[in-house]
């Protein structure tokens, strides 16, 4: 492979901790800043409280890492760039008589906004069974997978760039390695053919590879995978009008759902509640666009935006939870936002009961149905059981190391008792179900 095809683009992006402003609740206020026009996309991490802002049109497509197996990962566009993208021929010999005044009969493709494995490349029509990748088909023979579709990203009125995905090679020097072949309508007449390439290693700290169509070469957009929990950018989302639902050019919050096991919980509450109960463990989803655009509504009346009650648990795999919502949002004129974030971990309330007590329930009543039992089983592995008040047990579980978890969710309102057993102890308390 080339060596100038290994050089990075410059980014002129910095890695900056937030200012600290808490309140007297302890929610500490963010500010986000995407630039007038939404020129930057930021990303974000709440544990460190350090933001990454990217110049959002520095790149063209993204190649994401394989996830292993036959999956090569998916192939995105760049939404906030690209006005419209399009397959325009399934039939790669069209390539030098593609034409943009025949757009009107060219299908819209769109990248996924609930997850990141599937983007628009990946929407494309080849759908040959088993063998068919959208933009190309596995080929037998050599193992690779051959392009079998022209796509367009259309920029601008006089600006579109034709692509084909030629060859995905999993075996490639350094990594799974793309090629691919591009060419840019200045209005009047396709510039000579490029060639590109993007190797997609499996050390990559990044979970895609980013290319520019104007440097011909890869760029560094987002920062490692594991720093990182937002990105706050423009993206196309579903939006509701009045001839129906249509992907649309909006702006919001698009979560990290790989490396760092977020999970995010949307509920229809007040951020300012003060007396609030974490939602249940099914509640939580890994769609990317939990959080999405859906936290503004623009009042055309007053010509500004409106925040619903609407607040977001952000959980991660070790089962920390912080809890936010937004406060504010400038539209594109400035491209600012801010939101209050606070750490909502229940441990300390556990360890607080569990001082008093060597076994105990929280919350108790519980409203989500989802308790936790926590207890001093130094005896050994234990059992819980609950029994209605007609002395029906109605659940059983093993009781862990130091505490359990239980989804109550098939259980009605009511009084319940739960029993815990560890070695010769045996203790009984009541648990409301609201």
């Amino acid at each position: 492979m080339r060596k100038n095809l290994l050089l990075l683009a410059s980014l002129f992006f910095g890695v900056a901790a937030t200012a600290q402003e808490v309140d007297e609740n302890g929610y500490t206020t963010v500010n986000i800043a995407m630039q007038p026009a939404y020129a930057s996309q930021v990303y974000y991490k709440l544990g460190t409280n350090t933001q990454t802002p990217v110049t959002a049109a520095n790149w063209d497509i993204s190649f994401q890492k394989s996830p292993g197996g036959m999956s090569m990962g998916s192939i995105r566009v760049n939404d906030h760039k690209a006005a419209t993208f399009y397959e325009a021929s399934a039939n790669i010999a069209d390539w030098a008589t593609i034409n943009v005044a025949n757009e009107a009969n060219w299908t819209k493709l769109y990248n996924s906004e609930t997850t990141w494995s599937e983007g628009a490349f990946d929407n494309g029509s080849d759908n040959t069974p088993q063998l068919g990748f959208g933009w190309g088909v596995y080929n037998m023979g050599n193992h690779h997978v051959t392009g079998t579709r022209i796509f367009v990203i259309k920029a601008s009125a006089t600006n579109y760039t034709k692509i084909i995905i030629e060859d995905y090679d999993s075996q490639g020097a350094g990594g799974p390695t793309y090629t691919f072949k591009h060419s840019t309508w200045n209005g009047t007449a396709w510039s000579a053919d490029q060639t590109g390439t993007a190797v997609v290693s499996a050390g990559l700290a990044t979970d895609f590879v980013y290319f520019s169509f104007t440097t011909n070469a890869t760029v560094t957009v987002s920062p490692a995978s594991t720093d990182w929990d937002f990105v706050f950018r423009k993206y196309n989302g579903l939006v509701q009008s009045q001839g129906g639902d249509v992907m649309y050019g909006v702006t919001g919050a698009l979560h990290n759902s790989t490396a760092n096991g977020v999970t995010i919980a949307a509920v229809n509450e007040a951020g300012t509640l003060t007396d609030f109960t974490l939602p249940a463990t099914d509640a939580y989803s890994s769609n990317i666009n939990t959080i999405g655009d859906k936290w503004k509504v623009f009042n055309q009346g007053t010509m500004s935006y409106e925040f619903p009650d609407k607040t977001y648990y952000v959980k991660y795999a070790d089962g920390t939870i912080y809890r936010m919502y937004f406060i504010t949002f400038e539209g594109s004129q400035t491209g600012n936002l801010s939101f209050k974030v606070k750490n909502v971990t229940p441990t300390a309330g556990i360890e607080d009961v569990k001082a008093t007590a060597a076994f105990s329930i929280y919350p108790n009543p519980t409203v989500n149905k989802t308790v936790t039992v926590a207890y001093d089983n130094a005896q050994g592995n234990g059992n819980i059981s609950i029994f209605s008040l007609t002395g029906a047990k109605v659940l059983e579980a093993k009781a862990g190391a130091a505490s359990q978890e239980l989804n109550l969710s098939n259980l009605n309102a009511g009084i319940y008792i739960v029993k815990f057993e560890a070695g010769n102890y045996t203790e009984t308390k009541k648990l409301v179900i609201q």
